[in-house]
Formats: C-alpha cells, structure tokens, sequence
C-alpha cells in the first residue's frame, strides 16, 4: 500500500473505537437516531480513509503502470470495478 500507514491506521483505530461504541450503544438500549448518527459518522471516516488509499493507489500504482506500459488494462479493470462499487 502505498498511502500514508500511520494517517490511515490511525483513521481505521477510530472507526473500530467508533464501531465499538456503538454496539456499547446499541446494547444499552440507546435512542435510535443517535446511533444513526455515530453509524452516519463511522461510515464518512471510512469513506474519507478510502479515498486517501484509492488517491494513493491512483498517484503510485497506476500512474507506474501507465509510465512502464505493464498491467494497463488489469489496472484499468481494477479501477472500473471500484467505481462500480462506489457509486452503486
């Protein structure tokens, strides 16, 4: 990988506090909307940490693979497939 280990670990240790709180939540019997909003929370921290991994993977791996001419259309594949996932 080669985004920024110690940004991203760190985003990750606080979704899992995050998640962990809201099953503490959840458990205690906790007012609906106010678990949706850690939920709401929880996924924007994941959803800003994977944008910095797929900047990261676009600045380094792929930019790479069009430079060398190697795995241009695997990389291509791979990126398409993201952006299905992301906007489905």
């Amino acid at each position: 990988m080669k985004a920024d280990h110690k940004q991203v670990t760190q985003a990750l240790k606080t979704a899992r506090g995050q998640l962990d709180g809201i099953l503490r939540m959840v458990e205690a019997d906790r007012y609906c909307v106010d678990i949706s909003n850690q939920l709401l929370a929880t996924g924007a921290l994941l959803k800003k940490t994977n944008k910095i991994v797929l900047q990261a993977h676009l600045q380094s791996c792929v930019k790479e693979s069009f430079e060398t001419g190697t795995d241009v259309d695997q990389k291509i594949s791979e990126i398409l497939k993201l952006l299905d996932k992301l906007v489905n």
